[in-house]
């Protein structure tokens, strides 16, 4: 299964995917393009590194976002790509997309949905109090982290917990979520 992985920060999520890929965690896929909206992402040069395919792109040099999600849409069929995987892309998908790959597209997200979506949902789980927060995957839909979700796991928020040591242990439980998600959808693509 080809999988395309957009990406605006760190790559993280993008980098546990490529050592899974290498330690056969992960089999029967293929990173066949990183997606960026931003040039300079630290994901970019991961990509870079491991001679994965890459399309970086400025929203501003664009009308609107149908005309940047054409242009990723012709980069993804060039490429073949089957399914879209967000690791800390920060943008919502537009129709384009949406429409080209309905549900084989997924996103993970730092808490357990349906709380706190969106944007610093880390800093809105320490701010609210809860002592316990997560990781969630889900299908991406119109909505902000509002599509069905296919996979979360809890994590224990401590007393003394700070912003580095919770996204440390998110990150953690990201960094084996995602993994293991890809290989159930790529398993069930194969048995279609």
């Amino acid at each position: 299964m080809k999988i395309a992985v957009f990406a605006s920060g760190t790559g993280s999520n993008f980098t546990a995917i490529l050592e899974a890929i290498q330690s056969k965690k992960i089999t029967n896929v293929q990173v066949a393009l990183l997606v960026s909206d931003r040039p300079q992402a630290l994901a970019v040069q991961k990509a870079k590194d491991h001679s994965i395919p890459v399309f970086t792109f400025n929203a501003k040099d664009y009308p609107n976002k149908q005309a940047y999600e054409e242009e990723i849409l012709e980069k993804l069929t060039q490429r073949h790509v089957e399914f879209i995987v967000l690791a800390g892309y920060m943008r919502l998908l537009g129709h384009v997309l949406l429409n080209a790959y309905g549900r084989k597209i997924i996103n993970i997200h730092p808490s357990l949905l349906p709380a706190f979506a969106g944007k610093d949902a880390i800093g809105q789980a320490l701010d609210y109090g809860v002592k316990v927060t997560g990781v969630t995957v889900h299908y991406v839909d119109e909505g902000m982290d509002t599509g069905p979700v296919i996979a979360q796991r809890a994590i224990t928020i401590d007393l003394d917990e700070t912003r580095e040591t919770l996204t440390k242990k998110i990150q953690e439980q990201e960094h084996s979520l995602l993994p293991e998600v890809i290989q159930s959808l790529a398993n069930k693509e194969a048995a279609n």
